[in-house]
């Protein structure tokens, strides 16, 4: 049996959590404590006593207080503890941090598609865009078609995708809030992954028709074409029946493969890389060994001159303070505050607090509440100054470190950072999914390694070997930046990809629903 080890976080922490697959039980010795009953994997021991209305700190912050007393080595869990109000808005401490200027990594490249915006794809890939859901079984079954019949003829073109969403009709599209599901897909059409060929499937009778989509001058347009927005309608007169629909789809399909097809991969910097990092089924070895080292690679991505993205408002918002202080400027952090004061007001709306956001998944992976959540979801932005902040649906358009502003939903997030132009994705799990998305290769990082175990063929990162002394942070940082120039490069494929697991795109929608 592994001899029992305790993480602690920071010095100043009350408690510790067990690292020992399948936990430990009672009456085990550990760093001086005997253990009052069986703890499981990743949940807190008190190192101390705590009385009732005891401060409990982890990461040196404080997660919650306590309810009841809890002996020094009893278990620490998430009905033992009172969140803690949330920090305010006022008051910041604002672009205070000053971290020292590190040398520009140099010499890094992948092969990636250069795009006539000067964007720079991973992959190359048909899209093809719809107006409204309504439209959805028509697209998909000329996509399958499209992928047996036609995708053979044209061995450069990685895949066929449609993106379907729930929007375009029964909404209120007028109203204030619909510019964001609107954006969110246009620039999604826009993402580098899709080499600036955008075809739209369109019904013809929906609130949000393709001009209003993208308008014109939207989309970047090569000196191969013209400004005219490629559009199958399915309500023309000119089709008669189901199968007249199917091929006009595919007719016009076949024109953007050919243009894809003869695309080929150039050396390019690494600092032409947009990505995206998102955790999703956290537990609390997220912010002791996955996030900590895609934060360690964050630094390194910026100092490669690439833009990297952290998201998820609720999963950062107890820790806004640590944010606004690494802004690079006094906009940036306002802007910051803007977006949290934003949300704040949406899930007011909704009669919902932070406190919504922890799922029974996480708590049973050792996260008592939002709070030790947010802890450890921020050290995956690193400690670079954060250069910007993206708004939802909006394109990112600098470079660096930047805050993109998305709710803490997977799908949500994932569709946001894409809109955002993200072209390659890196998602860390304790609990474990299959997450994966289409129109982008996604990265996936477990926090443990018994995760990493069974689901040997899901996970391509595993971290927990930092828990058990096998790897630092350091180590398991530069592996993933390595990976991440083969996967962008096409020389490696994510199990995501092998397996083709694709979740759907979600549209964040604050509108009313008519």
């Amino acid at each position: 049996m592994a001899a029992p080890v305790l993480i602690r976080m920071h010095e100043a922490d009350n408690v510790a959590i067990v690292a020992n697959d399948g936990g430990l039980p009672a009456g085990t010795v550990v760093d001086g404590l005997t253990l009052r009953e069986h703890v499981p994997q990743a949940h807190k021991v008190a190192l101390a006593d705590l009385p009732e209305g005891a401060e409990v700190r982890r990461y040196n912050v404080v997660i919650g207080h306590t309810v009841q007393a809890v002996p020094a080595g009893g278990w620490v869990h998430e009905r033992l503890l009172r969140l803690p109000p949330a920090r305010g808005l006022e008051g910041l401490p604002i672009a205070t941090v000053k971290p020292p200027t590190l040398p520009r990594l140099e010499g890094y490249t992948f092969e990636g598609y250069r795009n006539a915006d000067g964007s720079v794809g991973t992959r190359n890939i048909l899209a093809i865009t719809q107006t409204v859901q309504c439209v959805a079984g028509v697209t998909e079954f000329a996509v399958q078609r499209i992928k047996r019949e036609l995708l053979p003829k044209y061995p450069n073109v990685d895949d066929v995708v449609a993106l379907e969403h729930t929007y375009g009709c029964g909404v209120a599209i007028d109203a204030p809030d619909a510019v964001i599901p609107i954006r969110t897909l246009r620039n999604i059409s826009r993402n580098p992954n899709f080499g600036g060929e955008v075809m739209v499937v369109s019904l013809g009778c929906e609130k949000l028709q393709p001009e209003r989509l993208l308008p014109p001058g939207s989309i970047p347009i090569g000196s191969h074409r013209s400004d005219a927005l490629d559009v199958v309608c399915l309500q023309d007169d000119a089709h008669v029946g189901f199968m007249s629909m199917i091929e006009s789809v595919m007719r016009q399909a076949e024109v953007h493969l050919q243009r894809l097809n003869a695309r080929r991969r150039e050396t390019v910097p690494a600092s032409e890389l947009v990505v995206g990092v998102q955790c999703g089924g956290s537990d609390a070895f997220s912010g002791v060994t996955a996030n900590p080292a895609v934060g360690f690679c964050t630094d390194l991505l910026v100092r490669a001159g690439a833009t990297v993205m952290f998201s998820e408002v609720t999963e950062v918002r107890d820790g806004i303070d640590q944010l606004t202080s690494r802004a690079a400027t006094p906009e940036v952090a306002q802007a910051m505050i803007e977006q949290m004061a934003w949300y704040d007001a949406y899930l007011k709306r909704g009669q919902v607090d932070r406190s919504a956001n922890t799922t029974p998944g996480n708590k049973k992976g050792g996260l008592s509440n939002i709070v030790e959540k947010a802890m450890g979801s921020i050290v995956k932005s690193g400690s670079a100054p954060i250069s910007g902040v993206v708004a939802p649906g909006e394109k990112a358009t600098q470079r660096g470190l930047l805050y993109a502003a998305t709710p803490a939903s997977d799908f949500i997030c994932g569709t946001l950072q894409l809109a955002a132009g993200m072209n390659l994705h890196v998602f860390t799990t304790g609990r474990g999914t299959p997450y994966g998305l289409a129109a982008c290769p996604v990265i996936k990082v477990a926090t443990r390694s018994d995760l990493a175990r069974r689901w040997h063929d899901l996970m391509d990162v595993n971290a927990g070997r930092i828990a058990e002394g096998e790897a630092s942070i350091e180590d398991v940082g530069w592996e993933l930046f390595h990976l991440m120039l083969d996967v962008a490069s096409g020389r490696r494929k994510t199990w995501a990809e092998r397996w083709q697991l694709h979740n759907a795109l979600v549209l964040f929608n604050p509108a009313p629903v008519t």
